[in-house]
């Protein structure tokens, strides 16, 4: 292919020399006498490869010309590589850039499969090739030497394909149906393969781009293949293969090295009992066996229970939803950081002018027991008690195990279904019912120690003892039930 040259010559006082073949325009100018004449000749010739005359500076239209000429020569290449799966939706991260690890980020790209490369785009073309805009170069990978294979372990996501090119670069694809990834995955193993093979009827190669001076050529590309040289190919891939073992050692060799280090660390920390007694680590409420809490409070009722039965009891019986609606967590968790630090605890402060915070607060004690109120080997017990349809017999069951509890549960219990007793006498200003009541407390006072049967039975049967429970309180209490 000819070069196109643009030749603009400006001459004073002396003849255009006109060549054969040019367009000539003689211009007067105004401000020339008679006897001068200024012309101008502006010539536009192919001239042959052997008297190809030297370039000289030329305008800015000129150049953009000419750069209008490249980017479209430049186009052509690009629409000269075959297109050999149409363009398709795909989730794409790229974790790995020159054998250095990337943080994975998905994001949904338009992919455009090529005889040797494999196009990227940001969004959706009717044909992604020949609508790219200056400027609009995307991202692509060359699939010379390049290998596809399926992934589960560099992603969580299902039918994900990876792609590691011969320069340390990796790629994820992934499609949510397994069909679309297949088909995928099958024309870029194709096309890799044909590259590798010398058989895919087009080279790796791109359309050569230099400079010349002030002039910029390009050179058309061959339409005929070059074939891959088996040595290259087989270095090509040798290279490969020791990239991924050598990145392969060095990153299970970090991997080592961390947890050597973190058993380090675990082995000189001190134990929970020595923190204890230098008095860094307080003992906790929440999450502390109702015995040994009571033990150390000498008592037999938590004294945190006290305090949020005798405040809900000053100015939440009519709260609507009381037990029911669920406080804010960050104000719940607060209260128990300071009860666990064991401070003097104000519940009456305006920062627990919220009741439902004080009876989050108390469902979240019972809830952290590391055996619930009612003890776990009387959980069976309670639940063939439910079972008794003659009501007088299934009272006196009731009585009879409650009595059997230790004296911490028993009092704890005792104190706790007397408060929900006075909770359910405002039901009118409270809305809650018995049945409410029941269902917030039986799986928070009561659960099994293993999780055997059928799960939504057992909380039925906790509904029901806690129900019961609550509708007797005064026969199974006593008098002082009320």
């Amino acid at each position: 292919m000819h070069s196109l040259y643009f030749n603009i010559t400006a001459m004073q006082k002396q003849p255009a020399m006109v060549l054969p073949g040019a367009v000539q325009m003689r211009i007067k100018s105004s401000q020339s006498s008679t006897g001068e004449r200024l012309s101008q000749t502006k010539s536009m010739v192919l001239p042959e490869p052997d008297t190809l005359q030297k370039p000289v500076s030329m305008s800015a239209i000129t150049r953009s010309r000419i750069n209008e000429m490249i980017f479209l020569e430049m186009h052509a290449a690009r629409v000269w590589e075959t297109t050999i799966l149409k363009g398709e939706y795909l989730n794409k991260a790229k974790i790995a850039e020159g054998g250095k690890k990337l943080r994975k980020n998905w994001t949904s790209t338009w992919v455009v499969l090529c005889s040797n490369q494999l196009l990227f785009y940001k969004e959706s073309k009717q044909e992604a090739v020949a609508n790219l805009k200056p400027g609009g170069k995307p991202d692509g990978v060359d699939l010379c030497g390049a290998v596809i294979e399926w992934t589960t372990e560099k992603s969580s996501r299902k039918n994900v394909i990876q792609i590691t090119t011969s320069n340390g670069h990796e790629f994820l694809l992934q499609a949510d149906h397994f069909p679309t990834i297949s088909k995928w995955h099958d024309a870029i193993k194709k096309a890799a393969d044909s590259l590798s093979s010398g058989a895919g009827g087009q080279s790796c190669g791109r359309a050569a781009f230099h400079r010349s001076n002030s002039i910029e050529c390009l050179s058309r590309p061959t339409c005929e293949p070059t074939k891959l040289k088996p040595k290259e190919t087989k270095s090509e891939h040798r290279r490969s293969i020791m990239f991924k073992l050598n990145y392969s050692a060095s990153d299970s060799a970090d991997k080592n090295g961390v947890k050597n280090r973190l058993k380090k660390f675990i082995s000189r920390r001190p134990s929970m009992k020595t923190l204890q007694e230098k008095g860094l680590i307080k003992d906790r409420v929440f999450g502390c066996h109702l015995l040994t809490l009571c033990e150390r409070e000498r008592t037999t009722v938590p004294k945190f229970v006290k305090l949020c039965v005798e405040e809900v009891e000053k100015r939440g019986l009519e709260a609507d939803g009381i037990y029911r609606v669920s406080g804010n967590l960050a104000i719940i968790q607060k209260l128990r950081f300071l009860v666990d630090q064991e401070e003097e605890l104000d519940l009456g402060d305006s920062q627990w002018e919220d009741i439902h915070v004080i009876t989050g607060a108390l469902k979240m004690f019972f809830r952290e027991l590391p055996e619930p109120l009612f003890p776990f080997r009387f959980f069976d017990l309670f639940v063939e008690a439910i079972k008794i349809k003659e009501p007088t017999q299934k009272i006196q069951a009731f009585k009879k195990l409650i009595h059997q509890l230790p004296k911490p549960n028993h009092n704890t219990m005792k104190l706790l279904f007397q408060h929900l007793r006075r909770v359910l006498m405002k039901s009118k200003k409270n809305l809650m019912s018995t049945q409410g009541i029941s269902i917030v407390f039986g799986p928070t006072l009561m659960w099994p120690e293993f999780e055997s049967g059928n799960m939504e039975v057992n909380m039925v049967y906790q509904n029901q003892i806690v129900e019961s429970i609550l509708i007797e309180c005064v026969e199974i209490f006593g008098p002082d039930g009320m």
